[in-house]
């Protein structure tokens, strides 16, 4: 997106309404070349395997069974569960914002504040198990799914007191 803006707020709208990046005006043309360049590099490759399976570590998702595995174990995963790592598996390493989850999963109006978001993702992680760390809360932004681990460990789990 290329916003005239250069308050910070301006910014934050623009990605909280969807915005893959923000180049503030004016802008070097060679720049926003490279930066639509990296958008569609990373669209092109998506985690998508022939036969409509969505695969990222352990985790295999078959879109057509409708049904997802963690190290061969099947998931008992609601519609919305499914659906939800579904969105997440095709956008492995991209953030998502909850107006943005809340619009792909449940269709509903992204202006809409609910913690339902919150309390699926943490029912999905419950669900994946060993793998629930692969789903990386955002802080004040929303949810990626996080294939690799960083410096390619599992985290340690954090306690809760």
């Amino acid at each position: 997106m290329l916003i005239s803006g250069r308050r910070e707020s301006d910014r934050i709208r623009a990605l909280a309404l969807g915005a893959d990046d923000c180049l503030l005006k004016p802008f070097a043309p060679q720049e926003l070349v490279l930066r639509v360049g990296a958008i569609l590099r990373r669209l092109s490759s998506p985690a998508v395997a022939a036969g409509g399976r969505l695969s990222a570590g352990a985790i295999v998702l078959d879109t057509a069974a409708r049904s997802a595995t963690v190290d061969g174990t099947e998931l008992a995963l609601t519609a919305t569960e499914f659906k939800l790592l579904r969105v997440l598996l095709e956008g492995a390493g991209r953030v998502h914002s909850r107006p943005q989850l809340l619009e792909a999963v449940w269709q509903a109006h992204p202006n809409l504040q609910t913690r339902t978001v919150d309390m699926h993702m943490q029912r999905l992680r419950y669900k994946l198990g060993s793998q629930g760390w692969c789903i990386e809360t955002v802080r004040g932004t929303g949810y990626r799914f996080r294939a690799d681990p960083k410096n390619g460990e599992r985290p340690a789990k954090r306690s809760r007191r």
